[in-house]
């Protein structure tokens, strides 16, 4: 396993902020290819995503998996694990906060433990990590 790796993510853009469009292809995969656009940033238009979104997926994905290790080093296995991240985004601000949505299902652990494990993922993530300009709020709920 390396130790480093880096993960590439290509955007391809044309013509100006408001009235442009581009894609964005996540390299890894060459086939995930998605539509971004000022409107879908600014307004929530449907079927294009936003910078934003995309940092919810990478907050979501590397949060559930700084929990999970966090729970396997103490000797807990999770059943389940569903984490939502809400970037929130203000035109003129940027991105203003990110906020944690967790519930999760892990046998034998109580509700104390659970949460101590998860305000600890939420500190401890390393996307929760490159975030530590904006505020980011978490919910989590042991199932």
């Amino acid at each position: 396993m390396p130790t480093t790796l880096t993960s590439e993510a290509t955007t391809v853009w044309t013509g100006t902020l408001a009235a442009g469009s581009g894609t964005v292809t996540l390299d890894s995969s060459h086939t995930a290819e998605f539509a971004v656009n000022w409107k879908a940033r600014s307004e929530g238009v449907a079927n294009t995503t936003n910078p934003e979104e995309l940092l919810g997926a990478a907050h979501a994905s590397c949060y559930s998996m700084a929990l999970a290790n966090a729970l396997a080093t103490a000797g807990h296995t999770p059943t389940n694990i569903q984490t939502t991240a809400a970037v929130t985004f203000a035109a003129g601000k940027g991105v203003i906060g990110s906020h944690l949505l967790v519930s999760a299902k892990i046998p034998g652990l109580t509700e104390e433990e659970f949460q101590a494990f998860a305000q600890d993922a939420k500190v401890n993530c390393p996307i929760s990590k490159a975030l530590t300009g904006i505020p980011i709020t978490i919910e989590a709920e042991l199932a």
